[in-house]
């Protein structure tokens, strides 16, 4: 699951000229950093809920729990489980 999102990340957040500056894993920071901003944050919220077959509340797609990959992942597997 990391390694889809880190790629969707890339993908759709970074041009090719970021990803040989920005250094990507798990645990950087991507909306206090500015990859990821809040409209991104939209995008990125219905990739997940469509790719994992899972509803995201509003309420829990905050800046905190969408800050890192790690923090993203923790998030949709509590979901998963309510699916």
């Amino acid at each position: 699951m990391e390694d889809a999102v880190l790629e969707y990340i890339r993908s759709e957040y970074l041009d090719e000229d970021d990803e040989d500056d920005v250094e990507l894993d798990i645990n950087t920071p991507l909306i206090s950093s500015g990859i990821v901003d809040s409209f991104s944050m939209v995008s990125l919220k219905r990739f997940l809920e469509k790719q994992h077959s899972i509803s995201l509340p509003d309420e829990e797609a905050s800046a905190e729990a969408f800050d890192t990959v790690a923090s993203i992942v923790v998030l949709v597997k509590r979901h998963q489980g309510n699916a």
